[in-house]
């Protein structure tokens, strides 16, 4: 079985993002690979901690995903601001005699550094086309975490677990490693708090991630961390407006300023995207959808509607539901042109993360949130069929069968773009149905 068959096998995606198929992303070949350990959302310490306790299996992960794509050179985008770190993962790689290949690179202390556009754009001076992917400039992204898993998969190890920052509002502030399909509520329990009725949970990052309607939920492959906060915040305030409410405040209140665009980051990177215009096509009910179709390039970071607008207004819910209502017209983006430069104003607009924090109202939640050893022994894991881009993996494994931790329970459909999984513990299998296999702790 070749490294690419060992990756596949593991069940790999991508850890810091939307879980595309790692074996997938691999299969490419490119002029570099980048390792994306920005971490750019506030509040979030997982990528920072793998590479300071792990800086020898991550660079061996790395430089193994590298070799596979052929590229010429592999680079560590990491911030500036971690010192130590940088240090650490420059060290091993001169003992470990990879220098001529991997190289550390600092960036800058800005949200988003870790978007994959601009990660490409401050490592390598490529600008990836509009709607396009970092392989189009031959670049391939990968996430430390994602690398880790690299590593244990050529040691025979799949992925049956996940590291998770537990943050906010919280009397204990962690990251932790928990298995696969652990209830959400056990997870949370580790903050010190019992009852959660005046608390609202935020998955992932306080920018892009959205707040859970309810906290019945189970780890995926995905999941990277959970802010606390209380429900009365702003931030969750904001966040929990719905699209009807976006659309009456945009209305009242925007005063087409045009800060929304001129802080975009893909706009910047010399994008189309001006999400003012969205604000107005939407006001003024204009109907010119060829107009309209710039609102594919959104990236999501979401700077635009909590930090960019002076009015605290909605940007970036107009540009969803206009891209919505085009996406039911199966009318589509394409892009016109070929040659892509940086603004000028670039960089006098960058964000810094401290500022961000300041105006989330999250500097007094900017705290670490140190690794620990904690044995979760959950009675019940669901583990999803479908945590992953592409088709849900198709059960191994029937009601009543006992299995292994690490065992294979879902295959990848043939022919099909998917990820496996397996058991993260040892015990039966309770019950399986379209979206979860259960498995009882032995």
């Amino acid at each position: 079985m070749d490294i690419l068959d060992q990756i596949k096998e593991a069940g790999i995606i991508g850890a810091g993002g939307a879980g595309f198929p790692t074996h997938a992303k691999l299969a490419s070949k490119a002029e570099y690979i980048l390792l994306n350990g920005a971490e750019c959302e506030p509040l979030l310490r997982v990528d920072q901690q793998l590479m300071e306790l792990y800086p020898d299996e991550i660079i061996k992960g790395f430089e193994a995903a590298g070799r596979i794509v052929e590229a010429k050179k592999a680079i560590i985008g990491i911030k500036n601001k971690h010192k130590n770190v940088i240090s650490i993962l420059r060290n091993r790689i001169e003992v470990l005699k990879l220098g001529d290949f991997v190289e550390v690179k600092e960036l800058q202390d800005v949200y988003p550094a870790g978007d994959e556009h601009v990660l490409v754009y401050e490592l390598t001076g490529r600008v990836v086309p509009e709607t396009g992917i970092p392989i189009q400039v031959g670049c391939v992204v990968i996430n430390s975490e994602t690398v880790l898993n690299i590593y244990n998969a050529l040691q025979g190890k799949p992925v049956i677990d996940k590291f998770i920052t537990v943050t906010g509002d919280i009397p204990n502030r962690l990251t932790v490693k928990v298995p696969i399909g652990t209830p959400i509520r056990d997870v949370l329990k580790l903050s010190g708090i019992e009852n959660f009725e005046g608390y609202a949970v935020i998955d992932g990052g306080p920018m892009m991630g959205p707040v859970l309607s309810n906290l019945d939920g189970y780890v995926t492959k995905k999941n990277k961390g959970f802010i606390l906060l209380k429900k009365t915040h702003m931030l969750i305030r904001k966040k929990s407006s719905s699209v009807e409410q976006a659309k009456r405040v945009n209305k009242a209140a925007c005063e087409q300023c045009r800060m929304c665009t001129d802080m975009c980051p893909r706009y910047l990177l010399g994008h189309n995207m001006q999400p003012h215009k969205m604000l107005r096509s939407l006001n003024y009910s204009l109907s010119n959808t060829e107009d309209q179709k710039i609102s594919f390039l959104c990236s999501q970071c979401n700077l635009c509607e909590l930090f960019a607008c002076p009015v605290g207004i909605n940007p970036r819910s107009a540009n969803i539901y206009i891209r919505q209502k085009l996406i039911e017209q199966d009318i589509k983006y394409k892009p016109t042109q070929t040659e892509l430069h940086p603004r000028k104003s670039r960089e006098y607009r960058l964000l810094p993360s401290k500022r961000l924090v300041a105006r989330l109202g999250l500097s007094e939640f900017d705290k670490s949130a140190p690794m620990k050893v904690i044995q979760m022994e959950p009675e019940f894991v669901h583990i999803a069929t479908r945590q992953h881009v592409g088709a849900p993996a198709v059960p191994a494994v029937s009601v009543g069968d006992a299995v292994k931790q690490g065992q294979l329970i879902g295959k990848i459909p043939e022919d099909s773009l998917g990820a496996a999984i397996h058991a993260s513990i040892s015990g039966n299998v309770t019950e399986i149905n379209n979206d979860f296999i259960v498995i009882r702790r032995a």
